[in-house]
């Protein structure tokens, strides 16, 4: 039983916003399906950490959901930042129960036991918060990781976690969201959120102050969900 992630599947088979109409996303949903196939089975586990669907309400993800469900594995969700659909965790789950998509979860002041790893996660923001209004977002995310750690532990695992912003990024940092990481003995952390060969060139993905960071989005991972364990 494996742990796999991946993040930015940006899908939009209910509504008329394609990727393919940027670099590198061309044919994008099929690749995908066919690459998470070569590597995913049924008994497996794949984190997918933030803007999975462009659609704006959760009736109009049904496509969308469709598609993650009928993937090999048990489906892990996280929010990104244009994961508009979002709404409360009960509504999310009565939505899943309603169209019978059993094989996704949600990652939500929460934890999910994968063999001995707790996958733990929360969106994260900004790592340039400057506002009041981003600080109070910052401050959310942070209760919501801890929350979620906390609930790892708890559930006995060794907690991992994913993010769909990343902690650090070109030189900036958001130290709130590194020093819960530092502070509660986090050694791996996953994101997304950044996209295109350039924007990819600064992120971290290596040692950062004693984490191992990982980008994740589905361009740079080539639409290939990656092992984690």
């Amino acid at each position: 039983m494996s742990l796999f992630a991946i993040a930015d599947l940006h899908l939009s088979l209910g509504c008329d916003k394609p990727m393919d109409v940027f670099e590198g996303w061309q044919d994008y949903t099929n690749r995908l399906e066919k690459n998470w196939k070569a590597v995913v089975n049924e008994k497996d586990t794949v984190v997918i950490a933030g803007d999975i669907s462009w659609a704006m309400k959760l009736d109009e993800a049904v496509k969308d959901f469709d598609f993650i469900n009928s993937l090999p594995g048990y489906k892990l969700i996280l929010k990104g930042n244009h994961d508009y659909w979002w709404s409360t965790q009960k509504k999310i789950a009565e939505f899943l129960n309603k169209n019978s998509f059993n094989s996704i979860g949600i990652i939500h002041n929460n934890s999910y036991i994968v063999e001995n790893i707790a996958v733990c996660g929360t969106r994260g923001w900004l790592y340039n918060s400057q506002s009041e209004e981003d600080k109070k977002i910052v401050n959310r995310e942070v209760g919501r990781l801890n929350a979620s750690i906390d609930d790892g532990i708890k559930k006995g695992g060794k907690p991992i976690a994913f993010l769909h912003y990343p902690p650090v990024y070109d030189g900036s940092e958001c130290k709130e969201i590194l020093a819960v990481l530092k502070a509660r003995g986090i050694d791996k952390c996953y994101f997304g959120h950044i996209h295109g060969s350039e924007a990819a060139k600064k992120a971290v993905t290596g040692e950062y102050e004693g984490i191992k960071m990982k980008l994740i989005s589905c361009d740079y991972l080539k639409f290939l969900p990656i092992l984690v364990q």
